[in-house]
């Protein structure tokens, strides 16, 4: 199994560096190395797509093995380490400069993994940067061989953006934000100009490493004191491939940091007309950023990264009432009312705790959705690929079951009970998803071809959106993020006018269908006096005589009862059987001494 790993091991990195090891190049030629393709397929293809460091410091161990083998660049012998450095002198061949990326990335891998493991043991860190350093110094001696006369200009500039990348990402972690972003803004120029200098398809891999490298630089920025970089870093985070890695964490520590600076100046909250002062600094930092992850999901480009920020808006949501109710219960003189049986005003902790639970189920309520309207979009196309499973009505009836369970709770919020305008913009929203749950179980009815089922429930449809478009006339502004009942009434419609039709065509069918051709279940035997166009006595298993067949009953061996007995007289035989004789003491004694013998 190791011995398969290698050898495709091998032939990959064949590949990625465009030439046999066992065959050398010429003195007279120009030597050249992806740099960044070769650390790229290579990150992507032994772990790195996973984030399993250790696994690629692995591989990268054992490529440096088999280069020093090919090459003949041992480290001493087996029993003794000498230490060789790779020379301008030697650059024969490009896998000399391979020889010295693979040390560096190795070096990289191993504090990367040292970095994930510092987490629970601190003093990891100390390990963490000495290996960084020394990733850091193989890159710098990787620049000063591609400054020989015989690598080519493309190669120098890679070695030059490869170690401004990793002097920046020391500077990064010893805090030194100034060096670090000007190592970080010169690696992103290279990669610029390099991008530019080639084509379209080229200068993919070259972008991708600007945009991983800009949340780096705008981190930075802030905390030498561009303090709008915050807004750009929280699109960063929020975005589809926002910083990742190393700068996530740090990310999201700095937007932490910077809400609960701001939260300390929030003191209350108002709905509903009532103003709820907030003392839980969880509730705080979680209400200041409230608007941007709203924002974010509006200015989503794609809807799986909606769905991706409606999660972790639900997530940080579900924490903070977590927090609440904690707090509620360590609240002595709310547990006194409650045993006191005191009913009056709702205290300011339920009310805020019912204000956090109407933010997570209308992000619920928005997030299914969101959901339904691209399942909306996938059921009228057509699925060119038959194989893959294509979205049915149910998908969506079982979306719509849950913003009605979602709207049924918030009916139920404590201290809201009273609110009468409240109530009926919830009970407006009921009408109008059972409008839409009702259109789909209708649709799934018109699949199998139940005509009369479905056009009841179109009837239903069109009942509830009429209610809705009556009692919105009562509330201002209570469809504005409703879906379009009068765009739904328009779909009814037209779905009842071909439903009408497929009935008909249908109905149709069957009548034309002959008599004959009705399949009778009684075997052939059985019905041979009328004929029937019956194509299943042509297949593998007719239907010619039942099998096993019915009992049938049949005679019983008589069973004879003897009668007369009862009234045969028989005989006396008194006179055959003997009588004992009559004696007293007399005989008890004569037979004692035997004289009556």
């Amino acid at each position: 199994m190791l011995v398969e790993k290698m050898a495709g091991e091998k032939q990959s990195e064949a590949k990625l560096t465009g030439m046999d090891e066992n065959k050398e190049n010429t003195t007279d030629e120009t030597l050249g190395l992806e740099i960044l393709q070769i650390i790229k397929d290579s990150q992507q293809q032994h772990g790195l797509r996973h984030g399993d460091y250790q696994r690629y410091r692995g591989y990268c161990s054992r490529r440096l093995r088999r280069l020093r083998k090919t090459l003949g660049f041992k480290m001493g012998n087996r029993h003794k380490f000498t230490g060789k450095k790779v020379t301008e002198d030697m650059l024969t061949d490009n896998r000399y400069l391979l020889l010295v990326l693979m040390e560096a990335e190795r070096a990289w891998s191993y504090s990367m993994q040292l970095k994930m493991e510092a987490n629970t043991e601190p003093r990891k860190r100390f390990h963490l940067m000495a290996r960084l350093r020394k990733a850091a110094k193989h890159a710098e001696q990787l620049e000063r061989l591609c400054e020989s006369r015989r690598v080519d200009a493309k190669t120098k500039l890679e070695a030059q953006a490869y170690t401004a990348y990793l002097v920046g990402m020391v500077q990064f972690e010893l805090q030194e934000w100034k060096p670090a972003m000007e190592a970080f803004n010169k690696c992103k120029t290279i990669y610029e100009k390099l991008a530019s200098a080639f084509t379209e398809e080229q200068s993919v891999l070259y972008h991708q490493r600007v945009e991983e490298i800009s949340p780096n630089i705008r981190y930075c920025a802030y905390n030498i004191g561009d303090h709008n970089a915050i807004n750009d870093l929280k699109l960063m985070r929020l975005s589809a491939g926002g910083g990742g890695g190393m700068i996530a964490e740090k990310l999201e520590a700095l937007i932490t940091q910077t809400r609960a600076r701001q939260a300390a100046t929030m003191s209350e909250v108002e709905w509903r007309g009532r103003t709820v002062p907030v003392k839980i600094d969880k509730a705080r930092i979680f209400l200041l950023g409230l608007a941007d992850n709203e924002a974010a999901i509006a200015q989503a480009a794609n809807e799986e990264t909606k769905e991706r920020l409606y999660e972790t808006l639900l997530a940080e949501c579900r924490d903070t009432i977590q927090a609440v109710r904690e707090e509620i219960k360590a609240d002595a003189k709310l547990r006194e009312r409650a045993a006191d049986g005191e009913v009056g005003k709702v205290s300011n902790l339920q009310y805020l705790h019912s204000y956090l639970t109407y933010i997570k189920l209308l992000t619920v309520v928005k997030r299914n959705e969101s959901m339904a309207r691209v399942l909306q979009v996938k059921l009228k196309e057509v699925q060119p690929d038959e194989s893959k499973r294509s979205p049915r009505p149910q998908d969506l009836i079982r979306l719509y079951d849950i913003i009605l369970q979602s709207l049924m709770e918030l009916s139920t919020l404590q201290g809201l009970e009273e609110d009468r305008t409240f109530q009926k913009e919830v009970s407006l929203k009921m009408l109008v998803y059972k409008a839409y749950r009702c259109f789909f179980i209708a649709q799934s009815y018109v699949l199998v071809k139940k005509w009369s089922e479905a056009l009841v429930l179109y009837e239903r449809v069109l009942k509830y959106a009429c209610e809705v478009q009556s009692k919105a006339k009562n509330l201002n502004n209570s469809l504005k993020d409703l879906p379009d009942v009068q765009e739904l009434i328009t779909e009814v419609n037209a779905e009842k006018y071909s439903l009408q039709a497929a009935a008909i065509l249908d109905t149709e069918d069957v009548v034309e269908t002959p008599q004959q051709q009705v399949k009778d279940n009684k075997p052939f035997c059985e019905r041979l006096e009328t004929f029937h166009l019956d194509p299943s006595l042509l297949g593998k298993q007719p239907n010619l005589v039942q099998f096993p067949p019915d009992f049938q009953p049949i005679p019983c061996k008589p069973l004879f009862f003897d009668l007369a007995l009862n009234h045969v007289a028989f005989p006396p035989l008194d006179d055959k059987v003997e009588q004992k004789g009559k004696g007293g003491l007399t005989g008890y004694i004569k037979g004692i001494f035997g004289f009556g013998s």
